[in-house]
């Protein structure tokens, strides 16, 4: 083995058949590059994708499976930081629902040690399938659904306050305790956090952006950002640090929603006037990007921009309330809405 660094790639897992597979083979470094393993967290699966990565131990017993009780990926990297292998020096965090660039691994431990950062972050990219899922990347994609994070536009490499996770010093990630188990989403936001208060330092390594592949449902993707948008909240207020304004936007759509259809339905047609914009505003962006990117799924782009909106603007409600009228910590607040 060369002399590198050895890695533990760690991919949390529920319910993956579609992707794993897939995700999993795009992580294995080429040839003898690095000494790794890669441990595949499962948290309670009922289709076939235990059975999957037991077909692919058979042929490269670096990979392996492991259960993940807590179900949910905070944990579920927590757990493989603590079981890997006594050397390992860097952990990956790698997600399911990705494929990434050849020589990924092999780049993420060259930035550690090269930048001198405790992370290394990267920029994603959305890419779909069928009609919807293409239009809920798009949406993704473009400021009309990111609101300009970096990690999403990013052009260039850069010191940033935050990213989308994916390698760390195993030393600094054990020693400021991991993810905060308590969060069910936005651990990685609530981490950097802390990351940068013990004056480490993250670095966006933009020649190393995967491809993520998002919901494929309206529905599903409601879900998943309301529980974003809680989990924002829930940072927010244990770290006592205001919502940046890209974050604020949908927080005003939803209110400016709400009033007037509440206007509307008391005093009149003209009061829907504003909702009536909104919506005519995404849908119009939605059309720029299916004609910037001559793909017609990106006419979805709207719908799914005003679902990711208002989803995630009604998550950090719910959660700012719970937190607020119980007056419990965030932390408490978000135990008693996962019973």
């Amino acid at each position: 083995m060369p002399s590198e660094p050895s890695v533990t790639i760690i991919v949390p897992t529920l319910n993956e058949e579609k992707y794993i597979r897939q995700a999993v083979a795009s992580l294995i470094p080429a040839g003898d590059e690095m000494d790794y393993e890669l441990i595949v967290l499962d948290g309670g699966s009922t289709d076939r994708t235990p059975l999957i990565i037991k077909q692919m131990n058979a042929l490269n017993p670096r990979i392996r499976l492991e259960i993940n009780p807590a179900r949910y990926q905070s944990a579920a990297v927590n757990r493989g930081a603590k079981i890997a292998k006594p050397d390992s020096g860097i952990i990956i965090r790698a997600d399911s629902h990705a494929e990434y660039p050849t020589h990924f691994v092999a780049g993420l431990a060259r930035e550690l040690r090269e930048r001198d950062v405790a992370s290394v972050v990267v920029p994603m990219r959305t890419r779909g399938k069928g009609f919807l899922q293409r239009g809920i990347a798009a949406a993704q994609n473009s400021r009309l659904g990111n609101g300009g994070a970096l990690h999403r536009t990013a052009k260039g490499s850069r010191y940033v306050d935050h990213g989308h996770h994916a390698a760390f010093e195993r030393k600094t990630f054990l020693a400021i305790g991991g993810y905060d188990e308590s969060f069910t989403h936005n651990e990685d936001a609530e981490l950097d956090i802390r990351l940068r208060n013990s004056g480490a330092r993250i670095w966006l390594c933009s020649e190393l952006a995967i491809s993520y592949f998002p919901r494929n449902s309206l529905g599903a993707l409601a879900r998943q950002y309301f529980n974003h948008g809680s989990g924002r909240a829930r940072t927010m207020f244990k770290h006592r640090r205001p919502p940046k304004i890209r974050q604020l936007l949908p927080l005003g759509a939803l209110g400016m929603n709400a009033l007037s259809l509440v206007s509307g339905l008391g005093l009149g047609w003209p009061f829907f006037l504003p909702s009536l914009a909104y919506m005519g505003a995404c849908l119009t962006g939605g059309v720029f990007l299916a004609f910037s990117g001559r793909d017609p799924a990106g006419f979805a782009a709207g719908p799914a921009a005003m679902v990711m909106h208002q989803s995630w603007a009604a998550g950090f409600v719910y959660m700012a309330f719970r937190v607020t009228v119980s007056k419990a910590s965030p932390i408490r607040a978000s135990e008693e809405v996962l019973r």
